[in-house]
């Protein structure tokens, strides 16, 4: 996945909408949260074996969620100079760190 590739392409639809004025980090933290409620109550009420066993239309409606979560944490970090790969690997090997054998 090239995240400098994505971004460039979320600017180009963000910037060709006139959208910019809407996209602060406090927008787009939000944007990002309204999308992972979306994709939490695609889950609502299923049992933990439904969960793992999802009917096609709900599974491709799970990656919808995904790609949107995705796509608002990429216009987040350019919004705040954030790396997002720096951010995620640094974190990784955090969790590596404090959760070893």
């Amino acid at each position: 996945m090239d995240l400098a590739e994505l971004t460039a392409r979320l600017h180009a639809i963000r910037d060709r909408n006139d959208w910019r004025q809407f996209h602060s980090p406090k927008n787009l933290a939000m944007a990002a949260s309204v999308e992972m409620a979306e994709l939490v109550e695609i889950f609502q009420w299923l049992s933990e074996a439904q969960s793992r066993q999802l009917a096609p239309a709900q599974l491709a409606h799970a990656g919808q969620e995904v790609g949107d979560i995705v796509l608002y944490l990429l216009l987040l970090c350019s919004e705040l100079g954030i790396d997002l790969e720096q951010a995620v690997r640094a974190k990784l090997a955090d969790s590596e760190r404090r959760f070893a054998p």
